[in-house]
Order: C-alpha cells, then structure tokens, then sequence
C-alpha cells in the first residue's frame, strides 16, 4: 500500500531516508468509520466490517514498523522480562482469569519492560490486548435464563414488604445478577467500555491538537512540492486505496476470502479511498520519523492533504453507489 510513495520518493533525494517510509502504512479507524458513518443505514454491515478489518490490519503493521524501524537500542534483558510477562498474561487466559485488574497490572508491568528494552512501547499494547479474554462464560440463552430467575426471586423476596437495605434475599439476588454480567460479557468487551471516553473524549483530541500542528513560515509552494509533502501524499491517496482494491480482489480470485454480502466492488473500492485517512497514527509515526523541523512540517502537510482528499471522494463515491 507503500508502493507509490516509495516509487516517488524513491528515498534517492536523501530528504526521506528509510525513517519515514511506514508513514502512509497506517489507517485512522475513527475517522474512516466517521466518514462511513454520514451514510447512516445505507451503509451495510458487511462494508462497516471490510473497513474496520482493513484498518486494523494496517495500524497493526504500522506497529511492526514502530517496533522494527524506530528502535535504536534493543535491551535484551527487559525484552525477556517483557516475555516473561506476556506468557503469564497468556497463562491466565487459558486458566480463565477474567478479573480486568489483573490484565491491567500485568499489561502495565509488560509495557515498562518494553518502554526499558528500546523497543517502542507501542508493540505491548497490542500484545497485552491479544491476551485479555473475549470470550462468554455462559451464552445469551443461559444468561437470559439465569436473569429471569434472579429478577423473580428479588421480585418475590420485596413483597414482604422489607426495606431493600434490610432484605437480604434481595441483595443475594441482585449480587447473583451481578455475578451473571461478570460472566456473560468479556474482559474485552469491559475494557472498550470503560476506555471509550477516555480515549474518544480525552486521548484522541489531545494527541490531535498536540500533534497536528503545522508551522508554515517562508514559501508554502516549496513545501507542497517537497518530496517528503508528496510522498506521503501519493502513498496515502494513491497507494493506499489501489492496494487494498488489488489486495481485496487477489484473495476473493485465490478462494481465500469472500466479498461480504450485500457489498459491491465499487463500495469495496470507496472503502478502500477511506482507507487513506492516515491523521493520528501516520502523524505519530510521522513525529517519530522526523525531528522538529521543516522535513516534520512537510510530512504533516502531505498527512493532513492526503487525509482530507481521501476522505472526500471516498464519501463521494460510496454516497453514489450505496443503495438508500
């Protein structure tokens, strides 16, 4: 999805470099289904699920690339402990712990090791959210059963008229219950809830105002045509959506993956323009690539111009070919 940025750039003009080469990788997932989400009900849950995968595929490889290509010293020693730690996280899935603060505790310990190691700490977030359960203990029809009963003993123990502080009938029934939410929903699922805010009202604004800034002094001309500007540009308007156009047709013609039901290749190939938000993850890598300075400004134009294009002709494109 790289390719057109590297051909570009081709890293000759000694500007890029191999530093910013991962920059157009990685994929805005919250503004790509924003975009999506304008379309309302036309858009179909096959093509919500497209996008999502292809999102989170390619900020996964955009942290490979954090990990590989952003470390300058590798300590050998955290990189076992952070090991350690991640094979206990991974022991406790399979035992069946489901308590979050234990994910919590172990996942904190395994990002200080890698923070310690030289590898970018980006890489334990992923490996500690790959361990923490997602599974049910019981399945809708047994949690729906088990409601019922518990609701109908509370039901029957305040006819007797007692204050709920006092009736001890009920605060069984109602820890009961509550026993039951523990096991009918994941960790996982905890997790995203109680993050949510904080992350879409708190993390994601601050990180934008504090990342996306642009200082833009001297001649504006020479930085849209910056090779760095333009490569980033390409690699996000170009080559991010005929890479996964091509990708998502190779693995349908191969028999690996059916295209969702309900979705058309020209909803497919929108999907894949929305694919070129870049925003928060490429500024961060971008912010990792460059230092302070002109070449920084210049791949965060090349973001932010990309971002802006591909988000809008892919809102253009799915608007036109996606059924009311």
């Amino acid at each position: 999805m790289v390719v057109p940025a590297l051909i570009y750039a081709g890293f000759n003009s000694g500007q890029i470099g191999s530093s910013g080469w991962g920059i157009p990788m990685a994929t805005d997932i919250a503004f790509a289904l924003g975009i999506l989400s304008l379309l309302g009900n036309r858009a179909s849950l096959g093509l919500k699920v497209f996008l999502t995968a292809v999102a989170i595929v390619d900020d996964l490889g955009a942290v490979v690339v954090i990990a590989v290509a952003y470390t300058s010293e590798i300590v050998w020693g955290f990189i076992g402990l952070g090991l350690v730690f991640w094979a206990i996280l991974i022991l406790c899935n399979r035992l069946g712990v489901r308590h979050p603060l234990i994910y919590a505790l172990l996942g904190t310990l395994l990002w200080i090791s890698f923070l310690k190691s030289g590898v970018h700490a980006t890489i334990a977030g992923v490996m500690a959210a790959m361990t923490i359960p997602v599974r049910t203990r019981i399945n809708a029809k047994e949690f729906l059963e088990c409601g019922r009963s518990y609701l109908a003993k509370f039901e029957r123990a305040g006819k007797k008229g007692t204050n709920m502080l006092t009736n001890a009938e009920q605060h069984g029934s109602l820890q009961a219950l509550e026993v039951a939410c523990h096991v009918a929903e994941p960790p996982l699922q905890r997790f995203e809830h109680a993050l949510h805010p904080w992350v879409s009202f708190g993390v994601m604004p601050i990180f934008a105002l504090a990342n996306a800034g642009v200082f833009l002094g001297g001649d504006i001309g020479a930085v849209l045509v910056n090779p760095v500007t333009l490569g980033v540009g390409f690699g996000l308007v170009l080559g991010k959506q005929a890479g996964i156009l091509l990708f998502a047709w190779a693995v349908d013609r191969m028999g690996w993956a059916d295209v969702p039901k309900g979705v058309s290749w020209r909803q497919i190939y929108g999907a894949s323009w929305l694919g070129g938000i870049g925003f928060t993850m490429s500024l961060f890598i971008g912010g990792l690539a460059f230092s302070p300075g002109p070449l920084l400004d210049a791949a965060k134009v090349g973001i932010l111009m990309a971002s802006a294009i591909s988000a809008a002709v892919g809102w253009v494109i799915l608007s036109r070919y996606t059924s009311p």
